[in-house]
């Protein structure tokens, strides 16, 4: 049989036989070589021995495998295995006859694509993955779906727990029961390993809401801090929304005119656009915020428009609220130290409760709430779908209360600036926005 460099302009040139077949074997890698028929047809194969028996390979023609490369390292796989004593032609039919299960990995994907990005808004989608990217992944990602028993979802929730994140690994749970009900539906799954496993705390709502000396130690500590999260956390107080809309705030969004801030629907928890009135300190604060633009394109050398306000890299908004919240709690506790010292009532004094930055959007609505600004407008501003207006008057009830909305705010503005003042209060409190 004729032994030849098996290159790839040695294949594309060789001719076929006129009548039969001819095999041409490899001299880079011995027992690889290539079948040439009558009819045009070329054909890879492979010979090696297992336990000693002589076997022969077909690994494909080269249509399916045009690149000589390709078939050389398939061809060294098989001779690799069979050096290990594994019949490779026996182990791929096996593998055909029984194919492995699907593994979470690609099972989660599924779910991710089929179901969560269909039915939920991309906050929502957003969120689901970050749970299982940060927590499941890492630990059962390689695994086959059907083999995760109860005592797998049990370990997993008391890692979570065990390092103080207790209502984490209930949402973690949360996110585990709906995912293995849908595979269950699917039948990627025989049973539920979620069934009978129990949340690791029970939860009862927060009603934390900072103090007007807290407050004031928050705005000191923001500025202290400073940019980007200083402002940021100044924006949560201020416009009582969510901490995700304002941090992706894009100034596009803005108004500063009309001071109106556009949350789209999309970025909205509710999946509703929702208008928010900027107060006067909303403005001062966004007017001091830097502009962070796109980096210059290399090829055009372009700057793009800035989008997102609160940035650092010009292409995607600020991450890392976790890491800024500890930095502003010290920074909390070290201006309250000082003021102590100022006062001689030593530098140790009463420690600072605990408290989230969700807390500070309690804080504006029971704040607005003691302004006495009316509880359907607090509702409205907090983007409530089901607030104090409930049943058919909610169904009827399609007001938008935009100026009560912007009194309310306006109030809330001015207080807040009164509180970190330290001057005497000239709020009034409102009977009702008008």
């Amino acid at each position: 049989m004729p032994t030849t460099s098996l290159t790839q302009r040695a294949v594309d040139v060789l001719k076929p036989p006129k009548s039969g077949r001819v095999e041409y074997f490899d001299r880079t890698l011995p027992g690889f070589g290539l079948r040439l028929s009558e009819g045009g047809r070329k054909t890879w194969f492979v010979m090696y021995r297992v336990g000693g028996k002589k076997v022969r390979e077909t690994l494909g023609t080269l249509a399916s495998i045009p690149r000589v490369a390709d078939a050389r390292e398939r061809a060294q796989e098989s001779m690799r295995q069979a050096q290990k004593g594994i019949h490779p032609i026996k182990a791929r039919k096996s593998a055909e006859d029984h194919p492995p299960a699907l593994r979470f990995d690609a099972a989660a994907d599924r779910y991710l694509a089929q179901h969560v990005e269909r039915n939920t808004r991309p906050a929502t989608t957003k969120e689901i993955r970050r749970i299982l990217d940060h927590d499941v992944r890492p630990k059962w990602g390689a695994r086959p779906i059907t083999e995760i028993s109860r005592s797998d979802v049990n370990d997993l929730l008391d890692q979570i727990a065990d390092r103080g994140a207790l209502v984490q690994a209930n949402r973690t749970l949360a996110q585990l029961k709906t995912m293995f009900s849908w595979a269950l539906d699917r039948e990627l799954v025989d049973a539920d390993p979620t069934a009978r496993v129990r949340k690791r705390v029970k939860e009862t709502a927060r009603d934390r809401a900072l103090t007007s000396e807290e407050i004031r130690l928050v705005w000191a500590a923001c500025d202290r801090i400073g940019w980007p999260f200083g402002p940021l956390f100044k924006l949560l107080l201020v416009t009582a929304q969510r901490r995700d809309e304002v941090g992706s705030m894009e100034w596009p969004e803005l108004d500063l005119g009309k001071r109106l801030w556009t949350i789209p629907r999309q970025k909205a928890k509710n999946d509703r656009a929702h208008e928010v009135h900027l107060s006067e300190l909303a403005i001062a604060i966004i007017e001091s915020l830097p502009r962070i633009a796109v980096p210059a394109d290399k090829e055009e050398g372009r700057v793009t428009v800035p989008e997102f306000v609160f940035t650092t890299t010009g292409v995607s908004a600020v991450s890392g609220f976790s890491k800024a919240k500890v930095s502003l709690d010290k920074h909390m506790v070290a201006g309250l130290r000082d003021e102590l010292k100022e006062a001689g009532k030593g530098a140790e004094g009463a420690p600072i409760e605990d408290w989230i930055l969700h807390d500070l959007r309690r804080t504006a609505a029971t704040g607005m709430a003691a302004l006495n600004i009316m509880p359907h407008v607090v509702d409205r501003i907090l983007n409530h779908v089901s607030g104090t207006i409930r049943g058919v008057a909610a169904v009827y009830n399609r007001h938008a209360y935009l100026d009560e909305r912007k009194v309310a705010l306006e109030a809330w503005g001015r207080h807040v600036q009164t509180v970190v003042s330290g001057a005497p209060s000239n709020v009034v409190s409102l009977i009702t926005a008008r």
